[in-house]
């Protein structure tokens, strides 16, 4: 699983313009879905999200988790973060689980999400055309791969 994670000070996805899901503080998250992928996989990259000192503490120092600041998580299903562009101009996304395998990993992130915050996530649609708008604070974007833990 692939995810770049991005502090927000508010994110929002519309589906046919229709506002699905809001949040204020917190985490917007795009998540991609690789053939292979592992309840491993899962939790580590879950646990890692949450966790993460990317919050600002009283002294302006990234020092605090979304965990601990009690801001929300908006996940975004993103098949095109397992890209390969190493030939040619078109982007492969061989690498991506097919979306019938894809789909259940994304609802078991949520839930694993959900359990690990201790509190619902806020979500896009699988497979849904997405208008995903967001307010980077910081700017601050981390990106994460299960397979290679980092």
């Amino acid at each position: 699983m692939r995810a770049v994670i991005q502090r927000v000070s508010r994110a929002s996805v519309r589906i046919n313009g229709q506002p699905k899901s809001t949040i204020g503080p917190g985490l917007c998250v795009l998540l991609g879905i690789e053939k292979g992928d592992t309840e491993e996989d899962l939790r580590w990259l879950s646990h890692k999200i949450v966790n993460l000192r990317v919050m600002d503490d009283a002294n302006g120092v990234m020092n605090l988790s979304v965990k601990d600041t009690g801001g929300d998580i908006l996940l975004i299903s993103q098949f095109t973060l397992l890209a390969s562009t190493r030939r040619g101009h078109r982007p492969s996304y061989d690498r991506a689980a097919p979306p019938e395998t894809a789909t259940i990993w994304y609802e078991k992130m949520i839930a694993q999400l959900e359990a690990d915050l201790g509190r619902p996530v806020y979500t896009g649609t699988f497979r849904a055309y997405m208008e995903v708008e967001l307010v980077n604070d910081g700017p601050v974007t981390i990106c994460m791969d299960s397979r290679l833990k980092e």
